[in-house]
């Protein structure tokens, strides 16, 4: 991981202290662009990341996990294949803020996060009121977010959420690649036809996959609560 230029992984003390030296800077620093950055989420292998990251050379991506190994696939298919618009964030995620500037991320992708059905409180759901606190401190107004899950209980507490709060839900449907497919645009079915390697698990049992696409009610409480 160590060899990869494409890879950042601070320390854990670096990690929980405010201000990582790329926040607000990682256009102007790392990508050396002014182009749009997007943020994979839990991405795992960062499947996600590296096909969007191909189709538009034009936007940044940047996948986040906390786990090395999963990473390392990812950072070395950037690294073989040269892909300069894309960098991977070795970190717990609950730590965002600290790694990102108020409007500095355009869109973030959460593809199948784990759904914490015994998280109560939503400090661990990625999809949760408490992470929309924190995505609204550095995402665009009118900046999207897109969930892609196989969980159903991921899927209706995040509707329950948006409804909650008031967020503008863009679309969104309980089985992707059903008829619904159908009703999104040919450049949307590319994207959400890129199937990470836990996607491909569940489609072998045959269980429905889940989208939706949101954009947050900033008029919300978010801006104004503590951690």
């Amino acid at each position: 991981m160590k060899t990869f230029s494409c890879v950042f992984e601070p320390e854990n003390d670096v990690m929980t202290a405010p201000d990582f030296h790329m926040k607000g800077k990682w256009n102007d620093t790392y990508f050396k662009n002014d182009h749009p950055i997007t943020l994979e989420l839990g991405c795992g292998k960062g499947e996600y990341s590296i096909a969007l990251a191909r189709k538009y050379p034009a936007r940044n991506f940047i996948g986040i996990d906390v786990k090395g190994a999963r990473l390392w696939r990812g950072s070395k298919t950037a690294d073989e294949e040269a892909i300069r618009n894309i960098a991977f964030l070795r970190i717990k995620v609950e730590f965002v803020n600290n790694f990102f500037a108020a409007n500095e991320v355009d869109e973030i992708w959460l593809t199948f996060s784990d759904p914490q059905p015994k998280d109560r409180r939503g400090s661990k759901r990625l999809s949760s009121h408490l992470f929309m606190q924190r995505y609204a401190k550095f995402l665009k107004p009118g900046g999207e977010i897109h969930v892609k899950t196989d969980s159903r209980f991921l899927y209706d507490s995040t509707m329950a959420m948006i409804a909650e709060a008031g967020h503008h839900l863009i679309e969104e449907t309980e089985n992707l690649y059903g008829p619904d497919f159908n009703k999104f645009s040919d450049d949307q079915q590319d994207i959400l036809a890129v199937k990470t390697f836990y996607e491909k698990k569940f489609l072998i049992t045959l269980q429905p996959i889940h989208y939706i696409r949101f954009t947050l009610n900033l008029a919300q409480r978010y801006h104004d609560q503590s951690e």
